[in-house]
């Protein structure tokens, strides 16, 4: 049976920028620039503005897209060693995220946690999150932070800076190519 919420049926979005956002977010971090250099943020606020409202959504769609293939890598990296990836990933970053209070609004992190049990289970975020209304904009950095701890969580298990990041481009290579 087929749920409404089945990634077969959510736009993609534009999962290139939204995957740029987000490793420039970690090189960031690995760079131990505990924020992101006055430039490089007046650059992303310039390049959002410049969207519009269909290119931001086509970036929120991309976000989610993420949060989904990170998720399922996960999920199929957990199984291997015969473990549950809602056990062992959702735990773990919602803790991160409530020690990052400025970034993660306490009231969105149920929010956050149910997309990451939608695609740990297969479903698109974003689908699942549109049956309860329009994202808001205080979801916005908490969205980001969710797609950022995903990326990095994948790069500590895999002991590689660029693994998250290279599997995206490398799923979206394959993708064009077929």
């Amino acid at each position: 049976m087929s749920s409404p919420c089945d990634p077969q049926h959510a736009p993609a979005g534009d999962v290139g920028a939204a995957l740029m956002m987000i490793d420039s977010r970690l090189k960031a971090v690995y760079d131990e620039r505990s924020q992101t250099d006055a430039e490089q943020q007046a650059l992303t606020d310039q390049f959002t503005a410049s969207l519009g409202p269909g290119g931001a959504n086509d970036i929120l769609d991309g976000a989610c897209t993420l949060i989904y293939m990170f998720m399922q890598w996960l999920r199929m990296a957990y199984e291997d060693h015969g473990k549950d990836v809602i056990e062992y990933v959702v735990p773990n970053l919602v803790a991160s995220m409530r020690m990052m209070p400025k970034s993660v609004r306490p009231e969105a992190i149920p929010t956050m946690a149910g997309l990451l049990v939608a695609a740990g289970t297969g479903l698109s975020p974003s689908l699942w999150r549109k049956q309860y209304g329009f994202w808001t904009k205080d979801e916005m950095n908490p969205l980001e932070v969710t797609a950022f701890l995903l990326a990095e969580h994948i790069n500590r298990l895999t002991d590689d800076r660029d693994f998250a990041t290279r599997v995206i481009v490398e799923a979206l290579s394959s993708a064009d190519e077929g």
